[in-house]
């Protein structure tokens, strides 16, 4: 990349995500400028800045208010991190100042947002990619490599999980996060190992095995769902808020052809053997398990924005997650409320993404 000709980012949201994302665009990306970090918490931003302030470059501007990002001329490209309920306005306001966006998952709560997010994209002619990580996971990219190449044949059965380390406040769930922000991965994953195909039916199961006496306050922290594809093709996605050893994500495609597994949760492949038995060593957060997926996606989303400048017909990386993408994955979690709450399958209109 033309080092002297950098693509400049703003970044808004400067917690856990945007504090790992902000670091990839200022220290692990060539080619890539962290010009400017909004957050509108007092003295957020101006402190990640410094913490990633790498010489000879000047430190990213620190700014509370991201119409100060879409309104910055030099700024070529905009990753959303802020919290899920912001993201559907940040989506439409970086469009409308023509500004490419990578936005973190979920795109949207509702599909109505959905709709509006992809509106407005359209409407603009500008980029959007979705926080997808395992698409871009070594695994899942070589599984779906087996697909395209015609290797494993026609999908029969998948499976996703994820299962996340423990230690969260059942206090700060809001109703449908498992669905929204954690399933929402294993449902992108269902279809990016099932290209082509539409999810149609899907009944769920959910309760409180983690927090139990907070199941009556709403709370889910433990999920499975079966999805239904047009293709007869059926995916299973679990999750749960604790497991003991460690950050958990898998996934299983068998198919026509053969079988595909994907993750193990290793944080090395070193097994020790002891006088107890053996012992591996397994990774404590996403950070860790997905770091590389996480740089990988961000290299992507900068080097789409580069080869679109310089031809805008440019054709898109099919592992990069669109707006219909997130779409899609959006009406699956919401159906998989629905049917938590029914007690029954829920049937799907259903669009199929670009990427899927």
């Amino acid at each position: 990349m033309d080092m002297t000709n950098p693509v400049r980012v703003a970044l808004i949201g400067s917690g856990r995500m945007g504090s790992f994302h902000g670091r990839t665009l200022a220290q692990r990306l060539p080619g890539v400028h962290l010009a400017v970090i909004a957050d509108p918490a007092p003295g957020a931003a101006g402190k990640l800045a410094a913490e990633l302030a790498v010489d000879p470059a000047p430190a990213a501007r620190a700014v509370t208010d991201p119409a100060e990002v879409f309104a910055d001329p030099d700024v070529d490209a905009v990753v959303i991190a802020a919290p899920a309920r912001f993201h559907t306005d940040l989506v439409v306001a970086a469009a409308a100042a023509g500004k490419d966006t990578f936005c973190e998952k979920p795109m949207a709560l509702s599909l109505a947002d959905a709709d509006r997010a992809l509106a407005a994209v359209r409407d603009a002619g500008t980029l959007l990619q979705i926080g997808f990580n395992r698409r871009f996971a070594a695994d899942w990219h070589a599984a779906r490599g087996l697909l395209d190449s015609g290797d494993l044949g026609t999908p029969r059965q998948i499976r996703s999980l994820t299962r996340d380390p423990g230690g969260f406040d059942p206090s700060r769930v809001a109703p449908g996060t498992i669905f929204n922000e954690t399933l929402i991965h294993d449902f992108d994953t269902l279809r990016y190992l099932n290209p082509g195909a539409r999810a149609v039916r899907v009944f769920a199961t959910a309760t409180a095995t983690v927090e139990p006496d907070w199941r009556d306050r709403g709370l889910q922290d433990t999920a499975t769902v079966l999805v239904e594809f047009d293709n007869g093709a059926v995916g299973i996605a679990e999750a749960c808020f604790e497991a003991a050893y460690g950050y958990d994500v898998r996934g299983e495609l068998f198919a026509a052809g053969g079988m595909a597994t994907m993750g193990d949760g290793r944080s090395t492949g070193l097994v020790f053997s002891h006088t107890g038995g053996r012992s591996v060593s397994t990774a404590r957060s996403d950070q860790e398990l997905l770091d590389a997926a996480y740089v990988a996606e961000l290299a992507a989303f900068t080097a789409a924005v580069r080869r679109r400048a310089a031809a805008p017909g440019a054709e898109r990386n099919p592992a990069i997650a669109d707006g219909t993408d997130a779409r899609a994955a959006l009406e699956i979690a919401l159906a998989a409320a629905e049917s938590v709450r029914t007690g029954r399958a829920v049937r799907l209109d259903g669009v199929t993404g670009a990427g899927a």
